[in-house]
């Protein structure tokens, strides 16, 4: 079971420790490459894995007005990184006190805290130190003297360009979700509880579970081909499905936020208190308003159809 704490100053190890560095929002292939190498050395040495990454992002210091929106909740990321075989996740608070650690102090700080550090694991971009002065160079050099081996790992490439968490958002957001999903490297997914609806898709002949669901970086709004099924539940099965995410103008003037609706392509034991998870894995077409709900209604039949079509 992997411990999971919220500072330095709280995390213990009790063999010796490989340790991968980043924001891992996503936990993208890139991102996996780089802790599957500490993973790897763990296994190797009889050691154990650890992820040290920040909560809140850097970028709510640097730039709060204007932070960068997470792809991923922490629930998703140590879920993640708890099923790529992760030991230790250290979730360390960004601040001023952090932040300001010279790049020459750096690893000594982190074996301060991590007696048993062995090995540090990073992308060959990792920038760290006040200002972000610090590169790979730098920590090899900082890290002889304490005898912690540095692996760099070179950015994964997709179509010829390097995968990122911005390249991710920016798909996410465009409504490529097959992008995002060979991106990922696994299919982007949602976890959420089915709340009380008005049970208007019921009276038009497509109910839907309506699914409490509020992420940062919210995607591209429109139907999509999805996959659901209860979360809590281990023997749970998939069940194929179609969902609108919007703020369904059709039939409300002016909704407060966007609604997750999820409409089931045969009989469904899901119900008002299920808590879901739900898999992105087709954008159909993007959200739109309809002049009346019969014309609404004919357009669900078509999407049902076409998400029929792909899962066949």
């Amino acid at each position: 079971m992997a411990v999971v704490v919220d500072s330095l100053q709280q995390a213990e190890s009790s063999g010796p420790l490989h340790l991968a560095l980043g924001m891992f929002d996503g936990v993208h292939l890139g991102h996996q490459a780089v802790i599957e190498s500490a993973v790897h050395s763990a296994q190797r040495t009889g050691g154990q894995a650890g992820v040290l990454t920040f909560d809140p992002h850097p970028s709510t210091l640097f730039r709060p007005e204007s932070p960068t929106r997470l792809l991923q909740p922490r629930s998703v990321k140590e879920r993640l990184l708890r099923e790529r075989g992760v030991d230790l996740m250290i979730f360390q608070r960004f601040d001023k006190a952090f932040a300001g650690v010279l790049a020459e102090d750096f690893p000594a700080m982190l074996r301060e805290h991590l007696p048993r550090l062995k090995s540090l694991h990073i992308g060959e971009n990792f920038r760290f130190g006040r200002g972000r002065l610090g590169g790979v160079k730098d920590l090899i050099e900082a890290c002889k003297p304490l005898e912690i081996g540095v692996f760099s790992v070179e950015r994964i490439k997709h179509n010829g360009d390097p995968i990122s968490s911005t390249r991710i958002r920016e798909s996410l957001t465009a409504g490529r979700i097959g992008e995002v999903n060979e991106l990922l490297g696994y299919t982007y997914f949602s976890l959420s509880e089915c709340i009380p609806g008005r049970q208007l898709g019921r009276t038009i002949g497509f109910p839907t579970l309506n699914l409490r669901w509020s992420p940062e970086l919210q995607p591209c709004f429109g139907v999509y081909a999805v996959r659901v099924k209860q979360s809590d539940c281990p023997d749970a099965r998939w069940e194929n499905a179609v969902a609108n995410y919007g703020l369904r103008p059709t039939v409300e003037a002016a909704a407060p936020e966007p609604l997750l609706e999820v409409h089931t392509l045969c009989d469904t034991k899901l119900t008002t208190g299920s808590k879901v998870i739900v898999e992105w894995v087709k954008f159909i077409r993007p959200e739109q308003k309809f002049a009346s709900l019969d014309a609404l209604k004919e357009q669900i039949g078509e999407d049902k159809q076409a998400a029929t079509a792909y899962f066949a």
